[in-house]
């Protein structure tokens, strides 16, 4: 560990407490190194040191972990406590960090808007014309969103140099084998300005196994038109790596390369992503996952417990189900089986306790044997106390036995008899200690089924310390 004051890392740890490890109350070597160089690489610890050693200041580690929980959301403690070390273990981008979107230091910039590009090599783990397709795609992402043009040539020169790299090759940022740092770029300029590296030693793909190549391109190639890291999850230019089943780019995104290069002529817009205390959010469809809720919208659910999580975390839907679609349509769980189940148009995913591998979806026709003329499923909720579950679509409602895997007798009925005060087009719904929430555009609405009232109105986002 040359380079850093061993003493003092180990009394960060050791002031860590009951927030650090739970499985030992040792702080382990290779959790020690894992700070060091994650501060070093991404938060310009090493050249902050030399400042230290220079000027006789407070060793800077903690401001340096804060600095990084504040660009990620984590709770700033300055410590480095479990959350913090699983962040740093997650595969990144091995560019250093900076805000939200944010253009390189000093505004490097192309002068020319007609870039070319040339691939060295290929990996074995694609055929060639799949990485061809990939890399194409990915600037024609930005292009969209630029008046920049992208030709690729063959041989001699070109502005952007992609290349498939091992280990230490020669440009003072080596990699460090499967895992931790996947790619980086270089911004606008001579030389290296612009070059994408690749990590050889990572197993390319073409779909969500681990790792998309589309997607680290697209997003190495921000970096190579000028712009650093964002701290906007949703964001193609956000430092981690996180499969979203399609790659585009977010509204920070195209916020961010057209204040560098302008608009295009055909101007476009990008998903943007949800602001937990946003008062005019809205949810697709809410549900219980063993004891936590899931609040879904677009791309990304908010993750919530009254007492572990009351301030709720945004993560990508397939962060965490890998397989599921975005823009869910309607959830809900049955706690006796463990099961989740997810609507999306016609088709529907079942998902056992916290099952994250591949699931194929069934249709709702033949397995719940709605008519023809249901094209979706607006929302649904799981009644404990009956085994009930009940299904909204439009302004009525179906309901389900999940005991007997057969609708009730006697349904479809109107929403409005059984559910006086709630209107149609249901956004979504779960049940809470024996009440029913219904979501209506930005309203919600807390429900007594027993008493069928209304006990009170509601913001969407009540749930949250907004």
């Amino acid at each position: 560990m040359a380079g850093f004051p061993r003493l003092l890392l180990l009394l960060l740890f050791w002031d860590m407490g009951s927030q650090g490890f739970p499985a030992s109350p040792k702080p382990q070597e290779q959790d020690m190194e894992v700070v060091q160089k994650y501060l070093e690489n991404y938060y310009n610890l090493k050249s902050e040191m030399k400042q230290v050693k220079k000027q006789g200041r407070y060793d800077p580690v903690v401001e340096k972990l804060k600095q990084m929980q504040e660009f990620f959301g984590l709770k700033v403690t300055g410590k480095a406590d479990a959350d913090t070390l699983d962040l740093m273990k997650k595969p990144r981008c091995g560019v250093p960090d900076a805000g939200s979107y944010v253009l390189t230091w000093g505004n490097p910039h192309w002068k020319h808007r007609n870039l070319t590009y040339r691939i060295i090599n290929y990996t074995p783990d694609l055929p060639r014309e799949d990485v061809d397709c990939a890399i194409e795609k990915a600037f024609d992402l930005w292009s969209k969103a630029t008046v920049l043009t992208f030709t690729k040539v063959h041989e001699g020169e070109a502005d952007i140099l992609l290349s498939f790299l091992r280990g230490d090759h020669h440009d003072n940022s080596p990699f460090n084998g499967p895992g931790g740092q996947l790619a980086h770029a270089f911004q606008p300029g001579a030389g290296l300005g612009g070059d994408v590296h690749l990590d050889e030693d990572e197993t390319w793909t073409d779909d969500f196994r681990d790792y998309n190549l589309l997607q680290v391109v697209a997003h190495e190639l921000g970096h190579s038109l000028g712009l650093s890291h964002s701290k906007d999850i949703g964001a193609l230019m956000y430092p981690n790596y996180i499969f979203t089943g399609d790659v585009l780019l977010s509204q920070d995104d195209i916020d961010g390369i057209q204040a560098i290069y302008g608009p295009s002529k055909n101007p476009i817009t990008g998903p943007r992503t949800p602001q937990i205390c946003d008062t005019k959010l809205t949810f697709d469809a809410v549900t219980k996952v063993r004891g936590e809720v899931f609040f879904l919208k677009d791309r990304f659910f908010i993750r919530y417990h009254p007492y572990h999580n009351p301030q709720g975390t945004l993560s990508f839907i397939t962060d965490f189900w890998s397989f599921l679609p975005s823009n869910l349509e309607a959830a809900y769980n049955v706690p006796e089986r463990d099961e989740n189940l997810f609507f999306k148009g016609s088709k529907y995913w079942v998902i056992k306790g916290d099952q994250s591998s591949y699931g194929r979806p069934r249709d709702i026709y033949s397995s719940f044997r709605f008519p023809k003329r249901v094209k979706k499923i607006d929302a649904a909720v799981h009644e404990e106390e009956s085994g009930k579950t009940y299904f909204f679509v439009a302004d009525e409602y179906w309901r389900y036995d999940e005991y007997k895997r057969s609708m009730d007798v006697g349904y479809p009925k109107k929403i409005i008899y059984d559910f006086p005060g709630i209107n149609d087009n249901v956004d979504a719904v779960f049940q809470n200690e024996g009440y029913f929430y219904f979501f209506i555009g930005k309203k919600q609405y807390k429900f007594d089924p027993k008493t069928k009232r209304t006990l009170a109105v509601l913001k969407t986002n009540s749930w949250f310390k907004c």
